[in-house]
């Protein structure tokens, strides 16, 4: 055996119904005093408190509300003219993956504000707060990259955030969890050591997720759920984007689709595509899963969410335009790392892609 595993710095902070005085401790731990706080305006009422501790601590905050999905490259450059106007010397992103995406953008390289350290309270599954991958759409096209000023200096994950959200967003958003684990067993630069991540995270969130789509406000699931994602965004950090991620990436950028609907419906084909040639992945998925096959697993599991809950399955029900796979078949050739377990045809994939578009499930 050989290989070698970089493992990122990172504080992660778990305190249920902490959220607000453990963003205080992070941000004088790291002896900062002005706060440039980024939330949007649907997560407004969830940073308030930790705004209102903040200043009580005697730490100055400039909010910014202009959160945009797949991150904008304009949005990006104005929320950096603001941070810079504030004097902030630190950044915290209280959100979903959009909302953490732009906090990345704010300290990425290349802005005003490079290596300014960010703090990132997740409100949803979405991973981005383990990462150091940014991304930044221009017109139709997104581009990630991995920079580690981008990886937030602390995370700080409090269960009671995800209350709120519905049951529809917390599976969509729990299955883009899910589907870092599954990258990252076929990751690029994937090794031992992700791939046990990546195991532990899927069984994570095929025990959290069953019961946060059941109750919504199940603490105990959240923080299963959560615990399970963490995992899956570590692994997927070290083993690097797969196919899968370079799909729903040309796809959303493309087409302006939601990012965890896009990765949810995406998800089952792309492991029914690369299990058959992946056998020691294919095998960790389905050990996670308690099931005979990888494929067996997730098919289970969507079934049990299905039971409270529509699933995403059709990528034509967000608005992508059945020609739309043509146009994007050759952007997502040319992004799929040549390490991918099965070899990419033009015929197999857009197979692939059509029936992603018209839900038909492996």
């Amino acid at each position: 055996m050989k290989f070698t595993h970089e493992a990122l710095p990172q504080r992660v902070v778990f305190a249920t119904g902490e959220a607000a005085a453990s963003v205080v401790a992070e941000v004088t731990a790291l002896d900062r005093t002005s706060v440039f706080l980024v939330a949007s305006d649907r997560e407004a009422e969830l940073a308030e408190p930790v705004q209102a501790a903040l200043e009580a601590a005697g730490i100055a905050v400039t909010t910014h509300r202009e959160v945009v999905m797949h991150v904008p490259v304009e949005v990006a450059e104005r929320a950096r003219a603001a941070a810079v106007a504030a004097g902030a010397d630190v950044v915290v992103s209280v959100g979903g993956g959009s909302t953490t995406g732009l906090g990345k953008a704010v300290v990425m390289d290349g802005s005003p504000f490079a290596g300014v350290p960010l703090i990132a309270v997740p409100t949803t599954y979405a991973g981005s707060e383990a990462t150091n991958v940014w991304g930044l759409t221009v017109g139709e096209t997104k581009t990630t990259g991995v920079d580690n000023r981008v990886l937030p200096a602390s995370i700080v994950y409090d269960a009671t955030l995800l209350t709120s959200l519905t049951r529809d967003m917390t599976v969509a958003s729990g299955l883009n969890a899910l589907a870092h684990s599954v990258d990252a067993m076929w990751g690029p630069r994937a090794d031992p050591i992700d791939r046990a991540f990546a195991q532990e995270g899927i069984r994570g969130l095929a025990e959290g997720l069953p019961l946060v789509a059941a109750d919504h406000a199940s603490i105990e699931g959240i923080e299963q759920t959560l615990y399970g994602a963490y995992l899956s965004a570590v692994a997927f950090a070290s083993a690097g984007s797969g196919m899968h991620h370079k799909i729903c990436h040309v796809l959303g950028g493309m087409f302006n689709l939601p990012h965890a609907q896009t990765h949810a419906t995406v998800l089952p084909h792309v492991l029914a595509f690369n299990a058959p040639n992946a056998p020691d992945a294919e095998q960790r998925i389905a050990a996670a899963f308690g099931s005979a096959t990888a494929t067996d697993g997730l098919r289970a599991l969507r079934a049990r969410l299905g039971a409270h809950v529509e699933v995403p399955g059709a990528l034509q029900a967000y608005g992508m335009p059945e020609d739309g796979i043509a146009k994007a078949l050759e952007p997502i050739k040319a992004a799929i790392p040549a390490t991918n377990p099965t070899p990419i045809t033009d015929e197999n994939l857009t197979a692939l892609l059509q029936a992603a578009w018209k839900g038909h499930l492996p």
